[in-house]
């Protein structure tokens, strides 16, 4: 009896047009989507633009062979299966499949019922791949708080997998406010250096002035060398852990030199010039764009090249429609369960069409702030759009919206974020992505 499948594709290749045909007419009985290849670069193609599961080849094929298929699949397709089948049987060539990736390798003349069981065998190897897969995805984002099924969030998932299985340095770029941090916090333990300390330095946040000295440490002038006159830079004190330099371009370019050597494993002590080794990973973030940096002279090219080595990009949080709401609900139940509320409030159809519509200037941090507000504040089960603050609320006619200029635009929107902050112009500098002296700026243009 036919037993139907759940839509797996299954891509044929051989050189014999008998066989070819044989093939696809048996698998095609068997329930799946069947694609057929007469040669290795028809089925190349074919890959590119379709969705295979499982790809079932023939060893000897004229130009390009089964083996070099099955190379070109399990380098480029993780998600596809292969399968090997030859009239030509031998322990060698078993032995070299195996070897290059083939989970199966069925010899000719085979029945139909050994052909199901070894595309069963296949199939469902692959799918065990796949769930392990997600379910570390999965686990990753809900250890370390990084929510989200957005494709978006997807790729940032596996990439904080990947790079937890090395050592390379790590820049993680992004809007102000969208989980930089975490994703940092996320890859260092996940990483066999989960025991070390983790430092996160805020370049923002540290005065110029102090900056190198924390990060390299400092001897004082004038004295000789001691335990009792020199510190200890946050480099060394790592270990074989982790430093964080968040924000790393509001650094000078004199720190940048010496970040330089840093990560070639050396430093030199602040008012020193001994040189020490250090063994700590190091990464970095940026809500800037270096490159941009890098054209007008205010950040090093080597240096953006040195930590650039494995870069992780964070979509803002407008570019992640399908896991605001998702976001939303997670923040409301958090903050309902520290002020003791019976019932987690839950968001009204026209409220999520609002959150959806919202731009999201200061992207998750902005999200969270919002719902444990409304938390707070709302005692009703059903939050409505009355609820919201009023800059997110359409309360002017759309066409005295358009007749408005965007520096009129940008103005008011300044003037909200200032407003939820309570006027402390360092936090809305941060939620709208500039610095503090391109606040100033935009605000000195109102009186003008």
């Amino acid at each position: 009896m036919n037993k139907k499948r759940k839509n797996e594709t299954i891509l044929v290749v051989d050189d014999s047009p008998d066989t070819l045909e044989l093939l696809h007419r048996s698998i095609e009985h068997m329930g799946y989507k069947v694609f057929s290849s007469e040669s290795a670069e028809e089925a190349i193609e074919i890959l590119k633009n379709e969705h295979v599961d499982l790809v079932i080849t023939d060893y000897h094929m004229p130009f390009i062979g089964g083996i070099d298929v099955i190379k070109h699949v399990r380098e480029n397709y993780k998600n596809t299966e292969v399968m090997m089948i030859t009239g030509y049987a031998s322990v060698e060539g078993a032995v070299e499949a195996i070897k290059a990736g083939a989970e199966e390798y069925l010899s000719k003349p085979f029945t139909d019922e050994e052909l199901q069981q070894a595309i069963d065998r296949s199939l469902e190897k692959l799918a065990i791949r796949v769930m392990k897969s997600e379910q570390s995805k999965k686990s990753i984002s809900k250890q370390y708080g990084i929510i989200g099924e957005s494709g978006g969030m997807r790729r940032v998932a596996d990439s904080i997998r990947k790079a937890s299985e090395n050592i390379l340095p790590v820049l993680i770029s992004g809007e102000a406010g969208t989980g930089k941090e975490l994703v940092a916090r996320a890859i260092h333990y996940e990483s066999n250096r989960s025991g070390e300390p983790f430092i996160h330095i805020n370049c923002r946040g540290i005065p110029e002035t102090i900056l190198e000295g924390e990060i390299f440490g400092y001897k004082r002038r004038g004295e000789e060398s001691s335990n009792g006159d020199v510190k200890q830079g946050f480099l060394e004190m790592a270990g074989e852990g982790t430093v964080f330099f968040d924000e790393i371009s509001e650094t000078s370019l004199s720190t940048q030199v010496k970040l330089l050597r840093a990560f070639s494993g050396e430093i030199t002590y602040v008012g020193d010039n001994v040189t020490r080794n250090i063994k700590c990973r190091i990464m970095a973030s940026t809500s800037r764009d270096l490159i941009y940096l890098v054209r007008r002279g205010l950040f090093r090219e080597d240096l953006f090249f040195r930590m650039n080595v494995v870069n992780i990009a964070l979509p803002p949080l407008r570019e992640r429609e399908r896991d605001i709401i998702l976001i939303s609900n997670m923040f409301l139940a958090e903050a309902s369960n520290e002020i003791g509320r019976a019932k987690v409030p839950v968001l009204d159809e026209k409220v999520v069409h609002y959150l959806l519509e919202y731009s999201w200037p200061g992207n998750i941090r902005e999200l969270e702030r919002l719902m444990r507000d409304i938390a707070h504040k709302v005692e009703a089960d059903t939050i409505e759009v009355s609820d919201l603050p009023s800059y997110m609320r359409f309360n002017i006619s759309e066409e005295s919206r358009l007749n408005r200029t965007l520096f009129e635009v940008e103005l008011d929107h300044i003037k909200d974020v200032l407003s939820k902050v309570e006027g402390n112009k360092t936090k809305a500098a941060e939620l709208l992505g500039i610095d503090r002296k391109t606040l100033r700026e935009k605000l000195k243009k109102q009186t003008q």
